[in-house]
């Protein structure tokens, strides 16, 4: 039996890209599925393509897929309602900001960390797979497990893989799946638009 297509589809204001418009955060995805490493591989490079202040590209990356230590140790940072669903999702990624370089701040490198996790999830879609980045994880747990230096910050992580059958998620799952997107109108979101 094949998984039924949600049509999320953002309704906009003003045209943007289809594939903006069609990406969306689930939480369901399918926990018998691997990584696309193809996929994955196009998605990590649409990352490392992204613009970085001066070219500095103060952005790292850990890369743990479902079954190995790192995606166990991943799993465990995660804090609340995440790590109900999150563990089924084919990879896990920590997005890492280098917040100083040399002893000096890196002014712009959670901006910049930012941006390149955009750019991973827009081409991760592109590719067929689904994602959903999360804030609610331990920070000084994961900084801990994989031996970070104080140079480096965890920013989000993100979880990565097939999407999911809503029909085989709890009732309260797929209440969240189908519940409307909404965003705040540009209009009370510019502060200045003359």
């Amino acid at each position: 039996m094949s998984t039924p297509a949600l049509d999320r589809t953002a309704t906009t204001d003003a045209p943007i890209l289809d594939i903006l418009a069609e990406r969306w955060s689930t939480r369901i995805f399918d926990a018998t599925s691997t990584i696309d490493e193809e996929a994955l591989a196009s998605a990590l490079e649409a990352a490392r393509w992204a613009p970085t202040a001066a070219n500095t590209q103060p952005w790292r990356v850990i890369v743990a897929r479902r079954g190995s230590d790192a995606h166990t140790k991943v799993l465990d940072s995660l804090m609340g309602f995440n790590s109900a669903w999150a563990g089924d999702a084919g990879a896990l990624l920590v997005f890492v900001a280098e917040t100083t370089r040399d002893g000096e701040p890196m002014a712009w490198a959670q901006y910049d960390t930012g941006q390149a996790a955009a750019h991973f999830t827009v081409q991760a879609h592109a590719n067929g797979l689904s994602t959903h980045q999360m804030g609610g994880f331990d920070r000084a747990a994961i900084s801990a497990a994989f031996e970070l230096g104080e140079e480096f910050t965890p920013i989000s992580v993100m979880a990565v893989g097939e999407l999911g059958d809503i029909r085989t998620a709890s009732e309260e799952m797929q209440q969240r799946e189908n519940a409307p997107r909404v965003r705040r109108p540009i209009a009370e979101t510019a502060i200045v638009n003359n």
